[in-house]
C-alpha cells in the first residue's frame, strides 16, 4: 500500500505524457491515490484519457477546464462533487504567455495584453482553483501544490513576462497558505529545473537553458518529470504535514550556483 492510499487528487494541467503534471500523476497513482484530471480543450482530451487509462484511473473523471473562465472552473467542481464527496489534493500545473512574449528582450517583447494574459492564466488561476476547491477540501487536512520556476527571482533570458507571472504565483501560494492553514489546507510550490516539455518548447533558446543546467548544477545534469513527481507526492502526502507556504527546488541544485566553477 502506497503512502497516498485513500487520497483523492485533482490534477490540472496535463498536456502530454511528458509534462510535469503527468510525472506527478504517475507518482500519485503509484502511491495509491485516486485521480481526476482536467483538460484544456478537445485536442488535449485524448492525451489525458490515455494517461488516465494507463494509470488505471477512472476515465469518467475528466473535465474540460479553461482556467481563464470562472464558469468552467465552477463546473469542474460541481461535476467532480457528483462522484467524490471530498477532495484531498489539488495540483495546479498551469502556465501560459503568448509566444511572442517569450523571445527577445524583455522591454521589446512585453505588452499590456501579454502581461494581463500571462498573469491571469499562470498566477490568478491558482487562486481561482483554490477558491473553487475549498468547499470540497475544507476540514480534510488537504494539500494544494503549484509549479513555479527560478525565473520568479532571477533573470532568465527570453522567459520575460513569465518570470513576473511566476513571482506573482509564488506570492499567491504564500498568501493562500496563510489564509487556508486554519482550515487544515497546506499550500506549497515546486520550483522545477529545466525539463523538456510541450510548454517549454515555446520558450526561445530553451536548449541553451538545458545546457546551462547540465553545465552549472552540482549534479551536472537536468532533472526528470519522475523526480519532480516524487517530490510532489511527498509534499501532498501526510509525510509533509508540517510543511506549508514553501517553494521546494527540484533542479539538481542549479538554483544555489552563482556561477559555474569552470568560468
Amino acid at each position: 500500500m502506497g503512502f497516498m492510499a485513500g487520497k483523492r487528487a485533482l490534477i490540472v494541467g496535463v498536456a502530454s505524457d511528458r509534462s510535469i503534471a503527468a510525472g506527478i500523476a504517475e507518482a500519485f497513482a503509484r502511491e495509491g491515490a485516486e485521480l481526476a484530471f482536467t483538460y484544456q480543450n478537445e485536442k488535449l482530451k485524448s492525451r489525458v484519457e490515455k494517461l488516465a487509462e494507463r494509470l488505471g484511473q477512472n476515465k469518467n473523471l475528466l473535465f474540460a477546464c479553461d482556467v481563464s473562465r470562472d464558469d468552467e472552473i465552477t463546473g469542474v467542481f460541481d461535476n467532480l462533487s457528483l462522484s467524490w464527496q471530498s477532495l484531498d489534493i489539488l495540483v495546479h500545473s498551469v502556465g501560459y504567455a503568448p509566444r511572442e512574449q517569450l523571445a527577445g528582450s524583455f522591454i521589446e517583447s512585453i505588452t499590456r495584453e501579454g502581461y494581463k494574459i500571462s498573469h491571469d492564466i499562470s498566477a490568478y488561476s491558482l487562486a481561482a482553483l483554490a477558491k473553487g476547491a475549498l468547499p470540497m477540501m475544507e476540514g480534510n487536512n488537504g494539500s494544494i501544490l503549484t509549479l513555479t520556476y527560478n525565473a520568479a527571482t532571477q533573470v532568465v533570458p527570453n522567459y520575460n513576462v513569465m518570470g513576473l507571472a511566476k513571482a506573482s504565483l509564488e506570492s499567491c501560494m504564500r498568501f493562500l497558505a496563510a489564509d487556508l492553514g486554519p482550515k487544515g489546507i497546506r499550500v506549497n510550490a515546486i520550483s522545477a529545473g529545466a525539463v523538456k516539455t510541450l510548454a517549454a518548447a515555446g520558450i526561445s533558446g530553451f536548449r541553451k537553458m538545458l545546457g546551462y543546467a547540465e553545465k552549472t548544477s552540482p549534479l551536472q545534469r537536468t532533472v526528470t518529470i519522475e523526480e519532480i513527481g516524487n517530490t510532489a507526492a511527498f509534499l501532498c502526502s501526510d509525510l509533509a504535514s508540517g510543511i506549508t507556504g514553501e517553494t521546494t527546488f527540484v533542479d539538481a541544485g542549479v538554483n544555489i550556483m552563482g556561477m559555474s566553477f569552470d568560468q
